[in-house]
């Protein structure tokens, strides 16, 4: 019996690390503004652990960097922008793709975003 949960929990925890270097990539990314207009661009993930990464937006002329983190199905990240705080809570599907919800400091509302693997 000890064997049969030692060799799942190893496969659980192998899993969680596959899936958290998996992460790691381009996107194509699609949005709302909190004013309802639409947006597009692409981000692009960097892993640096087990749970955490950094990530780079570019919408437009914008280019924006921040820290991200996954746990399971939840992905989020947050950024500093020309000194306005935004943070962004995905989820995570089974074909890599996130669908979640942002905002930003000193607005109220939020935004949506989709990040599609390319």
């Amino acid at each position: 019996m000890r064997q049969i949960v030692l060799a799942a929990t190893f496969a659980l925890v192998s899993v969680g690390l596959a899936a958290a270097q998996e992460i790691g990539g381009s996107y194509a990314v699609t949005g709302t503004n909190i004013d309802g207009s639409s947006y597009t661009g692409t981000a692009e993930i960097t892993v640096l652990s087990e749970t955490t990464c950094a990530i780079e937006w570019t919408t437009g002329d914008t280019t924006s960097t921040g820290v991200c983190m996954r746990n399971g199905i939840a992905f989020s990240a947050a950024h500093v922008q020309n000194d306005i705080l935004g943070l962004l809570i995905y989820e995570v599907y089974e074909d890599g793709s996130m669908e979640g919800i942002w905002t930003v400091t000193g607005q109220d509302g939020v935004g949506t975003e989709t990040l599609t693997p390319q």
